[in-house]
């Protein structure tokens, strides 16, 4: 089905009209149409207009109002103040275009069959590492992404950059050999759980990293297999593996409670750009964007300076040789671009890594492989913090394990359902529990703007009150008992009745879902979405108080207002899907 217009897209239709009838020199002036507290909108372009025309803006209003003729959408326009136009839809024109949304799977929000390939990097662990609080945001902000922009028909490619190269495995692999028991799992042949894959990375972690630092014959056989691992040396790159493969069932396992697909295919580490570094480096140095600084291959900005005055550059190779990150990311682009095929590359990172990607961005453009028909952008976010305003900690000072808060969240939103549950097992307490966790933990990231820090409190987060996942979900699941309750009454939209104030409300945020998927995908904003869905949450609270459903006048009050039950719960299901969040149909 084709999209539905918006009734905003619909009266600016007729107001762009009107003013072309009224002042055909004004050649194609936009109205300015927002929403409005005095009407349904209100129209300001016409005071700029008057500027430009050197008219009365309230003369030239009341002519373009009286040249819009009679129709079915517009009940009421009234010019105001210096030359406002505050404007009324009809009941039936809500209803009827609300009517059109329900009839498409997609709620009228339309395709974009034109659309670009986006490669999203997003949730990038490190391998041998375990994950804190600090991954937390770019795996939920970044799934969020992939999701709202393939729903708009973009293609996207999921790229998971994780950290499997460096130095630190000559340390391991080192160790490893010296020790080959060490990543044994405890019943051999059985299915390995995350945890004990972490726990063996761990030991095998602080053990290595001890014998390092106390021991300088280690130190210098560790510091020749990273040569060895580099050079591609059978055996150490066998090792290697190993370490990749039991990282990526600790990762699965946390990606899993955090309710996210995440496919092999999709990880490309470091290590997948290692056979592009050298000719990386070749064409910048070639093309002359990179230049050899006391030994180093280095980009230098003229508006990139240290606290001493002097260029910071962009290190692509070491002096020794040796790569950094810049090497890797840029190498990284040029897959992207060349064999992907990306029109935009979106990179879900920490904002503390801000200047990084602005030079990498930049150097990429001077080498070419960004441009006016390939764009790179950093959605960078903020920190999160504890209550108490500074970066999230344990008591002791460490970093938070991802596994530990998520698992809290369960154990927290499971007593909520365990308090609210009517008629349900403990398997599904349990299943309940683990949504609406889960869901609370990624909605309280996706509700804040990503630049900006917030506070993780466990307390707020699973609270049926306020702006929280589980007030929408509470609100869906209300809806469907209401809609299990109705017996032979069937939703049906029914133009020809009168709406109630909080019915029309509802109905016009109802009708802005498309509006609100487009603005935020083109400005990569999930919390613009989840705003939308807190305040459709909220207008249907209104309306619920408001107006009787099943006890409604008539028969057809009663379907019509099923109807608006219906689209809203419909409405929530898709934009929670959107940000990866679940919608039970019982709470």
């Amino acid at each position: 089905m084709a999209s539905v217009p918006s009734l905003a897209s619909t009266v600016q239709q007729r107001l762009a009209e009107g003013l072309s009838a009224a002042l055909p020199e004004a050649g194609s002036a936009d109205p300015l149409l927002r929403r409005s507290d005095r009407a349904d909108f209100q129209a300001n372009g016409i005071l700029a207009l008057a500027k430009q025309l050197k008219g009365n803006p309230r003369e030239l209003a009341t002519k373009v109002v009286e040249s819009i003729p009679a129709n079915d959408v517009l009940k009421e326009i009234e010019v105001s103040g210096p030359g406002f136009l505050n404007i009324t839809v009809s009941d039936a024109a809500i209803v009827e275009t609300l009517a059109a949304r329900a009839a498409d799977a997609r709620l009228g929000v339309p395709l974009n069959e034109a659309a670009g390939t986006t490669v999203i990097d997003y949730a990038q662990p490190n391998v041998a590492k375990e994950m804190h609080v600090g991954h937390l945001r770019s795996a939920v902000i970044g799934a969020a992404m992939v999701e709202i922009l393939e729903f708009t028909g973009e293609t996207v490619v999921r790229r998971h950059h994780i950290g499997d190269w460096g130095t630190q495995f000559g340390m391991l692999i080192q160790y490893l050999i010296e020790h080959p028991h060490e990543l044994d799992h405890k019943d051999e042949g059985a299915e390995v759980s995350g945890e004990e894959a972490m726990s063996n990375l761990n030991r095998l972690y602080k053990a290595s990293r001890a014998l390092f630092d106390a021991d300088e014959e280690f130190k210098t056989r560790a510091r020749a297999r990273v040569v060895d691992l580099q050079a591609g040396d059978e055996e150490t790159l066998a090792l290697w593996q190993r370490f990749v493969d039991e990282s990526k069932i600790y990762f699965y396992s946390v990606f899993e409670k955090l309710d996210m697909d995440v496919r092999d295919p999709d990880i490309v580490g470091e290590s997948g750009y290692n056979d592009m570094l050298q000719e990386t480096c070749r064409i910048l140095e070639e093309s002359g964007v990179a230049v050899r600084s006391e030994g180093a291959l280095c980009v230098f900005f003229d508006d990139i300076k240290g606290p001493d005055g002097n260029p910071v550059p962009l290190i692509v190779q070491k002096s020794d040789g040796g790569f950094g990150y810049a090497a890797t990311d840029l190498s990284a682009i040029r897959d992207r671009v060349r064999n992907l095929k990306a029109t935009s590359l979106l990179y879900v990172v920490d904002a503390r890594q801000s200047l990084h990607f602005k030079m990498v961005f930049e150097t990429a453009r001077r080498a070419g492989w960004l441009n006016d028909e390939v764009k790179a952008v950093q959605l960078a976010f903020g920190t999160v913090l504890g209550k108490d305003g500074k970066p999230f900690k344990t008591r002791e000072g460490e970093t938070v394990r991802l596994v530990d808060l998520l698992d809290e969240a369960i154990d927290r939103a499971s007593a909520v359902v365990r308090e609210k549950a009517q008629d349900l097992t403990e398997e599904e307490i349990a299943e309940r529990g683990a949504q609406v966790g889960i869901g609370a933990v990624k909605y309280a990231d996706l509700s804040t703007s990503a630049a900006r820090d917030y506070k993780f409190d466990l307390d707020q987060m699973v609270s049926l009150n306020g702006d929280t996942s589980v007030y929408l979900q509470y609100a869906y699941a209300r809806i469907q008992s209401i809609l299990r309750k109705a017996g032979d009454a069937e939703p049906a939209a029914h133009p020809e009745l009168e709406l109630a104030p909080s019915e029309r409300a509802l109905g016009l945020h109802l009708d802005g879902f498309g509006e609100t998927i487009a603005e935020t995908a083109a400005e990569y904003a999930p919390h613009k979405l989840a705003a939308y869905l807190y305040q459709l949450a909220s207008l249907y609270t209104t309306f619920y108080s408001e107006c009787p459903v099943l006890k409604a006048d008539t028969p057809e009050q009663v379907e019509n207002r099923l109807f608006l039950c219906d689209l809203t719960a419909r409405t929530l299901h898709q934009g929670m899907a959107l940000l990866g969040i679940r919608t039970p149909e019982r709470l």
